[in-house]
């Protein structure tokens, strides 16, 4: 095995080929169905993945074609074949997340000059696998293993985005409040990951602690499927304008941070 202009070939001198997209895109698909408690619609299976509703289409309409996934005509929902649950056993691993988003997370609290998370879904929960310091002199604490809400958090509203099911589950069960900004309808909810898929991230202003403001963005796997997110952090005087919108430039960093980080990640 050789390398020709950086692809590898074998040795009959023929190109060995790379990923092929459509596969990991149909094998994330496969995996979502498996994290959720329930079927998923096209549009929530688009959305999750960030793909466009007919390139979805055909992976699910192949998918059920070949035995993987099961379309329920009434309903329009699809989910796994019985015997395919296993597929959610392959999750990343938050030691890999960790080590994959260090060196760009520290770089997004160096220009930003605020706090980082890089967290996972647990349950009903983001946990922190990473956290950065913000670069000045004020205490502070490391939060890596703390756990958050997700209705509550940028991070964990980016990782509501990504996993539809879990929406309809946490509205049913009246997530907790704690401040008076904090989501805790179903309606609001549905908006709520219905504008971080159209956008691409998530802000959370006063909905976890009132002084505290966050944003977030996914990172995803090769397949497009959200396995982590990356967020600032901080006081809302600071990553606010002064009608307590987060500021561009914060989105736009973070946005880029996970972009890095998906790419680490995929390759």
């Amino acid at each position: 095995m050789s390398n020709v202009d950086g692809a590898r070939v074998d040795s009959y001198g023929g190109r060995v080929p790379g990923a092929i997209q459509s596969v990991e895109r149909a094998v994330a698909v496969l995996r979502l169905l498996a994290t959720g408690p329930r079927p998923l619609s096209l549009g929530e299976v688009a959305g999750s993945l960030g793909l466009p509703k007919a390139t979805t289409h055909g992976l699910l309409a192949t998918l059920v074609a070949v035995g993987f996934v099961e379309h329920d005509r009434t309903t329009g929902h699809y989910s796994l074949d019985g015997g395919l649950h296993r597929v959610d056993s392959h999750r990343t691993d938050g030691n890999v997340l960790r080590s994959l988003s260090m060196n760009w997370a520290d770089s997004l609290a160096a220009h930003a000059g605020e706090a980082v998370h890089v967290g996972m879904l647990v349950g009903r929960c983001v946990e922190v696998v990473h956290h950065v310091f913000r670069p000045d002199d004020t205490p502070q604490r490391l939060q890596t293993g703390l756990r958050l809400p997700v209705h509550a958090t940028a991070l964990g509203k980016v990782l509501l985005a990504a996993h539809p099911a879990l929406v309809g589950v946490l509205g049913g069960d009246a997530p907790e409040a704690f401040t008076t900004r904090t989501l805790t309808g179903p309606a609001d909810l549905v908006r709520t990951v219905a504008e971080v898929r159209a956008r691409g991230f998530a802000v959370a202003v006063g909905e976890h602690e009132p002084d505290r403001a966050d944003v977030a963005a996914p990172v995803r796997d090769a397949g497009g499927l959200v396995v982590g997110a990356v967020g600032l952090t901080g006081a809302v005087d600071r990553l606010c304008d002064g009608r307590g919108v987060v500021r561009a430039r914060y989105a736009e960093q973070v946005v880029e941070c996970a972009r890095n980080v998906s790419a680490e990640l995929a390759g």
